[in-house]
């Protein structure tokens, strides 16, 4: 609903006010946030990086997903028919659900796992290395952009918390869209 009221369109192939606008390329993201920016002074929204997006969604666990060791297609909307490890499978919705059809991790963020990939600010960075660093940001150029979350048309394995994928920046897919992050920097 509220890509619709900002840009004036909805390019979603599942059409539906309470459900994740899809379809758009990391480059109409861009263009709705400085719309949105514009329209509200002060908003100042961007993309996630790949840092905070993923410390957004793991939400102080360390698990594969923010629900423990397994997540269960009541828990969140991905193709159920094949399940993480050697869990029982679930439901196929083959499509997107409204956005809170599941319960929020315990930081009240709804669908971080499945439903739709969410672009992020980054460019893709194949290793990311194996030191600690404290919210690192991707290179400062690149051919694509980190999307993450998994989608509803993935297996579990790929809606984990720590799983990476990329796109170039103009792509579009009925799997792929965003949320908006507020960060404010330390």
């Amino acid at each position: 609903a509220l890509w619709q009221v900002v840009m004036g369109n909805n390019p979603s192939d599942f059409k539906g006010e309470e459900r994740p606008v899809e379809q758009v390329s990391w480059e109409d993201c861009q263009r709705f946030i400085e719309k949105l920016n514009r329209e509200i002074p002060g908003l100042a929204l961007t993309l996630p990086s790949e840092a905070q997006w993923e410390y957004a969604c793991r939400a102080g666990t360390t698990t594969p997903f923010h629900t423990g060791e397994n997540l269960t297609t009541n828990q969140a909307n991905y193709d159920g028919n094949y399940p993480y490890g050697d869990h029982p499978k679930g439901i196929d919705r083959q499509e997107t659900t409204a956005v809170k059809s599941f319960s929020p991790n315990v930081w009240g963020l709804y669908d971080m796992h499945g439903n739709v990939y969410e672009w992020c600010a980054d460019w893709w960075e194949v290793d990311l290395g194996s030191q600690a660093v404290i919210n690192p940001r991707g290179p400062e150029e690149g051919t694509d952009r980190v999307i993450r979350g998994g989608s509803w048309i993935n297996d579990a394995q790929y809606v984990r918390a720590a799983f990476r994928n990329l796109n170039a920046p103009g792509y579009r897919a009925r799997s792929l869209g965003f949320r908006c992050a507020r960060v404010q920097e330390a």
